[in-house]
């Protein structure tokens, strides 16, 4: 679809590796203009002179999304500079996991900061954008993708907490769907099993172990398996919405 998204803007959060990372890459190569939105801004600067050195567009913005005027601040940073926002993508996001009895409650926090209220915030200042580039974009749409998990299906032990976020972002993006699609606004769930990316890094020692034990005989999903489905949902044709895709590694049983 290389040249499929030409005018539109995207932004993407947690754009400095992993999914985020691999999803900017996409959409750029589908010709989208794209604002690169983390907090570690040296990787984005890079991400964003690697993307102009193949001829596209890519502004670098650093943002903590768990704070609302950052967020606000982000969004208007990217329709500022790039003229509109046609497709937010809300990537960021932490897993930490283990059972609930005797678990860091500052954990906890962190999960519901970064998974809940950073997406809230980011949708709720790019909605306006995002309906007034519906209304004007010669794709005739626009587009929010929302990433969950499949641990936003499926509760497990150990998993409860980052279980609850994860369940709330596929609550969230339906309501939120029903109440815009009228509007030509498509909203879009990604639900992403295991994939090799730094998720897992910021575990707590002991959990990280018996988390990396468990798909150890598994094939996991590449960043790029999962940019290469938002991409795709994205470019659809207008009158087809991709409300929910899950993906999982061909071996993960659940």
């Amino acid at each position: 679809m290389t040249g499929s998204l030409k005018g539109a803007v995207a932004l993407v959060t947690g754009a400095s590796s992993g999914i985020g990372e691999a999803t900017a890459r996409s959409l750029a190569a589908d010709g989208a203009k794209v604002a690169l939105v983390a907090r570690r801004l040296e990787r984005l600067e890079k991400l964003a002179q690697e993307l102009a050195g193949e001829g596209h567009t890519a502004l670098a913005i650093e943002a903590d999304i768990t704070d609302q005027g950052q967020a606000i601040g982000a969004i208007e940073r990217a329709v500022g500079d790039l003229d509109r926002l046609d497709i937010l993508v809300n990537n960021a996001g932490v897993m930490l996991l283990g059972p609930i009895p005797g678990a860091p409650a500052e954990e906890w926090e962190r999960m519901i900061d970064i998974n809940l209220k950073g997406l809230l915030h980011m949708t709720h200042a790019a909605m306006p954008h995002l309906l007034s580039a519906a209304g004007d974009s010669e794709r005739g749409v626009a587009d929010l993708v929302n990433i969950s998990s499949v641990a936003g299906r499926v509760a497990s032990a150990g998993s409860g907490v980052y279980n609850m976020t994860k369940f709330g972002v596929g609550a969230m993006s339906e309501a939120l769907r029903q109440e815009v699609c009228n509007q030509d606004v498509r909203v879009t769930v990604i639900e992403p099993g295991a994939v090799a990316t730094e998720l897992t890094d910021h575990l707590r020692p002991e959990i990280r172990e018996i988390v990396r034990e468990r798909f150890v005989d598994i094939k996991t999903l590449d960043a790029h398996d999962i940019a290469d489905a938002i991409a795709w949902a994205v470019t659809r044709p207008a009158h087809v919405s991709v409300n929910e895709v899950l993906i999982r590694p061909t071996h993960q049983r659940r």
